[in-house]
C-alpha cells in the first residue's frame, strides 16, 4: 500500500501541558474534510501511523491522531506492554475524548459527527468512544481489536478488519464484539482476511500487503459513505 508523504504540512495541535500532542493532516490544498480520528496501536505514533494518516487525508479527510504513548515507539511486545502499563487509563480516555472534540472543531463542519479508526490497542478505544460519545461519532472502524461493552446508546455504524491467524484477538473475541454491537441495533460490516495476522495492516513481520490494501479501500469507502449520510441528516 503506497503512502503519500506530501499531502499537507502536519502539525501538533495540542500542548503537552494539557491534552498531549497530536498529529494533524488535511486534504490537498488545505481545505477541510470530514473529520477522522486515528487511534494508533501500541507501537505508538510512528512513521507508519503518520503515513497512514497522510493517505487518509489524500482521500479527502481531515485527520487527527493523538500521541497516546507520549512519544514512545516500542519495538517489541514486551516493551509495548511495559509502556502501556505506565499510562493511566483515565488520562488515555481523557486524551481520546478531547482529541475527538478538537477534531470536530478543525474539520470541514464543526457540527458534523466524526469517524474513528482504531488499530489494536486503539481499536478498543475506538469502540469505547463510539459508545461514550454517541452524538459525536458516526462511524467506527476497528483493526484487530475487541470490546465487550454496552452499545445501546451508540448511533454509529461499525466496520471491523480481522485476520484469521491472530494470536491476540480470537474468533470468539470478534464474534462477541460484533454481538454486543448488534445488541445495540447498530449496523456492522466485519471482514476476516484469510491467513492475516495481528498487525497485518502495519509495517513489520506481520504486514500483509494484499489484506492491507483491501482493508484500506473498504475503510475509505465506509467512512466516506457514513460521514456523508450523517451530514445529510
Amino acid at each position: 500500500m503506497d503512502i503519500v508523504d506530501d499531502v499537507s504540512d502536519p502539525k501538533p495541535i495540542f500542548s503537552t501541558n494539557s491534552a498531549g500532542e497530536a498529529f494533524m493532516v488535511e486534504p490537498p490544498g488545505g481545505t477541510g474534510g470530514p473529520g477522522v480520528l486515528v487511534l494508533h496501536s501500541w507501537w505508538g505514533l510512528n512513521d507508519w501511523t503518520r503515513g497512514f494518516c497522510r493517505q487518509l487525508a489524500e482521500s479527502g479527510f481531515t485527520v487527527v491522531c493523538p500521541d497516546l504513548l507520549e512519544g514512545a515507539n516500542p519495538t517489541t511486545e514486551d516493551e509495548a506492554e511495559h509502556v502501556l502499563a505506565t499510562r493511566s487509563p483515565d488520562e488515555l480516555s481523557g486524551l481520546v475524548m478531547s482529541s475527538a472534540r478538537t477534531l470536530r472543531a478543525v474539520s470541514e463542519d464543526p457540527n458534523a459527527k466524526i469517524g474513528v479508526i482504531g488499530l489494536s490497542m486503539g481499536a478498543s478505544m475506538s469502540l469505547w468512544l463510539a459508545a461514550r460519545l454517541p452524538t459525536e461519532v458516526a462511524a467506527s472502524v476497528v483493526f484487530y481489536g475487541a470490546q465487550s461493552i454496552d452499545f445501546d446508546d451508540a448511533t454509529a455504524a461499525f466496520q471491523g478488519h480481522f485476520g484469521d491467524d491472530d494470536h491476540m484477538v480470537s474468533e470468539e473475541d470478534r464474534v462477541v464484539t460484533e454481538s454486543f454491537i448488534r445488541l445495540g441495533d447498530n449496523p456492522t460490516d466485519f471482514h476476516v482476511y484469510p491467513g492475516a495476522k495481528h498487525w497485518f495492516m502495519e509495517d513489520g513481520d506481520n504486514f500483509d500487503p494484499e489484506a492491507a490494501e483491501l482493508a484500506f479501500s473498504r475503510t475509505v469507502d465506509f467512512l466516506a459513505d457514513r460521514l456523508r449520510v450523517d451530514a445529510q441528516n
